[in-house]
């Protein structure tokens, strides 16, 4: 019962908060199937984008248990525009201080951690971006990500 009233909570929030969000250009996310994260698995993002001018900041965000193994996760993370250009890096997102403290927001074991992957990044042509995500740890499947998600929001 209580888990059911934390997701109504939740949920709750989560409308308020992005009714009130101006600023986002996208926003999605993509469960990991039963929070096992396989290194090969990539989750992708479609953006469409049409605004070549306006500056943006790219965020990361990601759902974990707080029975998950790590204080970080290191990310592998492609950017292909139309027309096939695509750029890739490697990002770490810290997950937990030095302490073991979770940095994520979230009631009870789910905690939902945003990063800002790169900033007054703009988009050099209109049509539609894709976004791969996939996990670099060591380990072939990582457990504790429920969730990955990609946020693409404006600069004032």
């Amino acid at each position: 019962m209580q888990k059911v009233f934390q997701l109504i909570i939740t949920g709750f929030i989560v409308v308020i908060f992005f009714a009130c969000d101006v600023n986002r250009v996208f926003e999605d996310y993509r469960p990991v199937p039963d929070g096992k994260w396989h290194k090969d698995s990539l989750m992708v993002f479609n953006i469409p984008v049409t605004d070549t001018v306006q500056n943006n900041n790219l965020y990361v965000n990601i759902r974990n248990d707080v029975k998950y193994s790590y204080s970080n996760l290191w990310l592998f993370i492609e950017i292909i525009q139309p027309g096939g250009t695509a750029v890739k890096d490697t990002f770490e997102m810290v997950l937990a201080d030095s302490s073991g403290k979770w940095l994520g927001e979230g009631f009870g074991g789910l905690k939902t951690r945003q990063a800002v992957y790169r900033r007054n990044v703009f988009f050099p042509a209109s049509g539609d971006y894709t976004v791969n995500v996939q996990h670099g740890m060591r380990e072939e499947v990582l457990d504790g990500i429920s969730d990955v998600g990609f946020r693409v929001e404006k600069t004032e």
